[in-house]
Protein backbone atom coordinates (compact mmCIF):
# COMPACT_ATOMS: atom_id res chain seq x y z
CA UNK A 1 0.00 0.00 0.00
CA UNK A 2 1.40 3.47 -0.95
CA UNK A 3 0.31 6.77 0.24
CA UNK A 4 1.23 10.83 0.28
CA UNK A 5 3.23 10.58 3.69
CA UNK A 6 5.12 7.26 2.68
CA UNK A 7 6.16 8.74 -0.78
CA UNK A 8 7.66 11.64 1.32
CA UNK A 9 9.73 9.29 3.60
CA UNK A 10 11.14 7.51 0.90
CA UNK A 11 12.47 10.68 -0.70
CA UNK A 12 11.34 9.52 -4.21
CA UNK A 13 12.38 12.07 -6.62
CA UNK A 14 9.58 14.29 -8.18
CA UNK A 15 7.91 13.74 -5.06
CA UNK A 16 4.28 12.87 -4.79
CA UNK A 17 3.05 14.30 -7.65
CA UNK A 18 5.24 12.06 -9.82
CA UNK A 19 4.69 8.65 -7.69
CA UNK A 20 1.10 9.73 -8.14
CA UNK A 21 0.61 9.50 -12.08
CA UNK A 22 2.66 6.08 -11.83
CA UNK A 23 -0.26 4.86 -9.51
CA UNK A 24 -2.64 6.03 -11.37
CA UNK A 25 -1.91 4.34 -14.14
CA UNK A 26 -1.69 1.29 -12.02
CA UNK A 27 -5.34 2.11 -11.46
CA UNK A 28 -6.28 2.18 -15.00
CA UNK A 29 -4.67 -0.98 -15.78
CA UNK A 30 -6.03 -2.69 -12.86
CA UNK A 31 -2.86 -3.37 -11.31
CA UNK A 32 -3.85 -1.35 -7.85
CA UNK A 33 -6.82 0.47 -6.40
CA UNK A 34 -7.59 3.73 -4.88
CA UNK A 35 -9.63 4.59 -2.29
CA UNK A 36 -9.70 5.00 1.72
CA UNK A 37 -8.07 2.20 2.76
CA UNK A 38 -6.47 2.93 6.27
CA UNK A 39 -8.16 5.49 8.02
CA UNK A 40 -6.46 8.61 9.19
CA UNK A 41 -3.81 8.27 6.37
CA UNK A 42 -5.32 10.68 3.70
CA UNK A 43 -7.72 10.03 0.43
CA UNK A 44 -4.93 9.24 -1.85
CA UNK A 45 -4.02 5.51 -0.96
CA UNK A 46 -3.26 3.08 -3.68
CA UNK A 47 -3.03 -0.71 -2.68
CA UNK A 48 -3.00 -3.88 -4.44
CA UNK A 49 -5.80 -6.19 -4.11
CA UNK A 50 -3.86 -8.52 -2.09
CA UNK A 51 -3.43 -6.20 0.42
CA UNK A 52 -6.94 -4.49 0.76
CA UNK A 53 -8.07 -8.16 1.16
CA UNK A 54 -5.43 -8.85 3.78
CA UNK A 55 -6.04 -5.48 5.85
CA UNK A 56 -10.11 -6.19 5.74
CA UNK A 57 -9.46 -9.71 7.09
CA UNK A 58 -7.07 -8.44 10.17
CA UNK A 59 -9.82 -5.83 10.90
CA UNK A 60 -12.94 -8.66 10.99
CA UNK A 61 -10.43 -11.10 12.95
CA UNK A 62 -10.04 -8.45 15.52
CA UNK A 63 -13.68 -7.59 15.82
CA UNK A 64 -14.66 -11.09 15.71
CA UNK A 65 -12.32 -11.66 18.43
CA UNK A 66 -12.78 -8.53 20.63
CA UNK A 67 -9.21 -8.94 21.69
CA UNK A 68 -6.55 -5.89 22.27
CA UNK A 69 -4.39 -5.93 19.13
CA UNK A 70 -0.95 -7.39 20.89
CA UNK A 71 -2.59 -10.61 21.65
CA UNK A 72 -2.34 -11.61 17.75
CA UNK A 73 -4.39 -14.25 15.73
CA UNK A 74 -6.27 -16.39 18.01
CA UNK A 75 -4.21 -18.77 19.71
CA UNK A 76 -0.86 -17.44 18.42
CA UNK A 77 1.92 -15.62 20.88
CA UNK A 78 2.47 -12.26 19.85
CA UNK A 79 5.27 -11.28 17.29
CA UNK A 80 7.72 -8.16 17.95
CA UNK A 81 10.02 -7.36 15.03
CA UNK A 82 13.62 -4.91 16.36
CA UNK A 83 14.22 -2.46 13.62
CA UNK A 84 16.33 0.27 12.51
CA UNK A 85 13.78 3.39 13.16
CA UNK A 86 14.30 5.35 9.50
CA UNK A 87 13.87 1.39 8.10
CA UNK A 88 10.98 1.70 5.20
CA UNK A 89 9.63 -1.35 7.37
CA UNK A 90 8.70 0.98 10.17
CA UNK A 91 5.31 3.22 9.42
CA UNK A 92 5.96 5.00 12.14
CA UNK A 93 7.45 9.13 11.56
CA UNK A 94 6.12 8.36 7.59
CA UNK A 95 3.24 6.56 7.26
CA UNK A 96 1.53 7.08 10.53
CA UNK A 97 2.52 9.54 13.18
CA UNK A 98 4.80 8.97 16.21
CA UNK A 99 2.49 8.47 19.23
CA UNK A 100 2.69 10.71 21.89
CA UNK A 101 5.75 10.20 24.09
CA UNK A 102 4.61 8.37 27.51
CA UNK A 103 4.03 9.73 30.40
CA UNK A 104 7.00 10.98 32.20
CA UNK A 105 8.62 11.19 28.97
CA UNK A 106 10.63 14.58 27.78
CA UNK A 107 11.46 13.89 24.35
CA UNK A 108 10.06 12.21 21.53
CA UNK A 109 10.67 9.40 18.66
CA UNK A 110 12.27 10.13 15.43
CA UNK A 111 13.99 8.13 12.49
CA UNK A 112 17.15 9.16 13.60
CA UNK A 113 20.35 7.13 12.98
CA UNK A 114 21.23 4.44 15.06
CA UNK A 115 18.28 4.54 16.70
CA UNK A 116 16.03 1.33 17.15
CA UNK A 117 12.15 0.73 17.37
CA UNK A 118 10.79 -2.51 18.79
CA UNK A 119 7.23 -3.08 16.99
CA UNK A 120 4.48 -6.24 18.53
CA UNK A 121 2.16 -7.28 16.00
CA UNK A 122 2.70 -4.10 14.38
CA UNK A 123 2.38 -1.33 17.37
CA UNK A 124 5.15 0.55 18.73
CA UNK A 125 6.32 -0.57 21.94
CA UNK A 126 9.26 0.54 22.31
CA UNK A 127 12.24 3.12 20.88
CA UNK A 128 15.68 3.20 21.71
CA UNK A 129 17.84 5.92 21.13
CA UNK A 130 21.67 4.63 19.56
CA UNK A 131 23.21 2.86 22.25
CA UNK A 132 20.50 2.65 24.46
CA UNK A 133 20.96 5.00 26.63
CA UNK A 134 17.49 6.09 26.69
CA UNK A 135 14.13 4.16 26.03
CA UNK A 136 10.87 4.65 25.66
CA UNK A 137 8.10 2.19 26.31
CA UNK A 138 4.47 2.64 25.97
CA UNK A 139 2.30 -0.31 28.03
CA UNK A 140 -0.48 -1.81 26.39
CA UNK A 141 -4.05 -0.11 27.05
CA UNK A 142 -5.24 -2.42 29.52
CA UNK A 143 -1.77 -2.96 31.74
CA UNK A 144 -1.00 0.62 31.50
CA UNK A 145 -1.80 0.77 35.58
CA UNK A 146 -1.04 -2.83 35.95
CA UNK A 147 2.63 -3.79 36.71
CA UNK A 148 4.77 -3.65 33.86
CA UNK A 149 5.44 -7.74 34.35
CA UNK A 150 1.61 -8.43 33.41
CA UNK A 151 1.81 -6.34 30.12
CA UNK A 152 2.03 -9.21 27.60
CA UNK A 153 3.18 -6.87 24.82
CA UNK A 154 5.85 -5.54 26.44
CA UNK A 155 7.61 -8.27 27.57
CA UNK A 156 7.59 -9.53 24.56
CA UNK A 157 8.91 -6.14 22.83
CA UNK A 158 11.77 -6.89 25.76
CA UNK A 159 12.72 -10.34 25.03
CA UNK A 160 13.15 -9.21 21.51
CA UNK A 161 15.34 -6.06 22.29
CA UNK A 162 17.40 -8.34 24.69
CA UNK A 163 17.68 -11.80 21.93
CA UNK A 164 19.11 -8.89 18.98
CA UNK A 165 21.63 -7.22 21.78
CA UNK A 166 22.64 -10.68 22.33
CA UNK A 167 23.06 -11.60 18.87
CA UNK A 168 25.46 -8.83 18.06
CA UNK A 169 22.52 -6.62 15.93
CA UNK A 170 22.36 -3.43 18.83
CA UNK A 171 26.31 -3.66 19.68
CA UNK A 172 26.70 -2.91 23.28
CA UNK A 173 23.72 -1.46 24.92
CA UNK A 174 23.81 0.40 28.44
CA UNK A 175 19.91 2.12 29.11
CA UNK A 176 20.27 5.00 31.66
CA UNK A 177 16.74 6.09 31.43
CA UNK A 178 13.20 4.48 30.80
CA UNK A 179 10.41 7.26 30.54
CA UNK A 180 12.27 9.88 32.18
CA UNK A 181 13.16 7.51 35.18
CA UNK A 182 16.45 5.83 35.92
CA UNK A 183 16.31 2.55 34.62
CA UNK A 184 17.54 1.11 37.59
CA UNK A 185 14.91 2.60 39.61
CA UNK A 186 12.40 2.10 36.80
CA UNK A 187 9.55 -0.83 36.86
CA UNK A 188 10.45 -1.37 33.49
CA UNK A 189 14.27 -2.05 34.20
CA UNK A 190 12.83 -5.47 36.17
CA UNK A 191 11.43 -6.08 32.33
CA UNK A 192 14.82 -5.37 31.07
CA UNK A 193 16.93 -7.28 33.83
CA UNK A 194 14.68 -10.59 33.61
CA UNK A 195 15.44 -10.48 30.07
CA UNK A 196 19.39 -10.31 30.85
CA UNK A 197 20.41 -6.85 31.91
CA UNK A 198 22.97 -6.67 34.16
CA UNK A 199 22.83 -3.49 36.09
CA UNK A 200 25.61 -1.06 36.48
CA UNK A 201 26.88 2.03 38.22
CA UNK A 202 24.89 3.94 34.95
CA UNK A 203 22.33 1.39 34.14
CA UNK A 204 21.51 -2.20 32.78
CA UNK A 205 23.50 -3.20 30.60
CA UNK A 206 23.80 -5.87 27.96
CA UNK A 207 26.33 -7.06 25.54
CA UNK A 208 26.89 -9.68 22.96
Amino acid sequence: MVTRGAVAAEGVEGGFSAAYRVLSAFEESGQARRGYVVEGLGAAQFAMDGAVDRLRAVSTARDRAAAPAFDGPRGQSPRAFVLASADTANAYGAALPWPDPPTGASHRPGRKAGAMVVLVDGELTLYMERGGKTLLAWPSGEAEAASPEDDTRLWTAVEALAESARAGSLGSVTVERVNGAQALSSPIGKLLESAGFHPTPRGLRLRP
